[in-house]
């Protein structure tokens, strides 16, 4: 039986590099054929989102789509923004290849009742804004306050 000083950190520093590792091939230098299997799988849209007291504004970058490109529909409390980025060029060989491709869908709960008649996108150099007014019920009232 032998006394061995325990190093907590010792651990700590393996999961570390383990990490590490596991970022880098996924990321900074993904394993060869793993771009073939990309289109499998469906793209998560990144989105900017932010609130007024009379709107929601969503923003996407979608470069290279055309507005006919994108669907976009709200139905009850849920918004949901569908598309496709187009495949890269086929008959070259890459270098490396970071910009995505494939089908991408997301899906948003939208917690404040919106006014869709009056909702509006604008797709102008590639970033598409979502303008979402909130119905009239949701914006805040100010009351006034009186002297007796």
């Amino acid at each position: 039986m032998s006394i061995m000083n325990r190093d907590p950190f010792r651990e700590m520093r393996s999961l570390r590099e383990a990490m590490d590792e596991l970022l880098e091939e996924s990321f900074v230098r993904p394993r060869e054929g793993r771009m073939e299997r990309r289109p499998e799988r469906q793209l998560r849209l990144p989105l900017d989102v932010y609130a007024t007291s009379e709107e929601i504004v969503i923003v996407a970058s979608l470069p290279g789509l055309t507005p006919d490109e994108v669907d976009i529909t709200i139905e009850d409390d849920r918004l949901t923004i569908r598309g496709e980025l187009r495949r890269p060029l086929e008959n070259v060989d890459y270098l490396f290849q970071e910009r995505p491709y494939g089908t991408f869908s997301r899906t948003l709960t939208l917690n404040v009742p919106i006014n869709t008649d009056e909702a509006e996108a604008v797709f102008e150099n590639g970033v598409l804004t979502l303008t979402l007014p909130k119905a009239e019920e949701t914006k805040p009232k100010t009351i006034e306050v009186k002297r007796k």
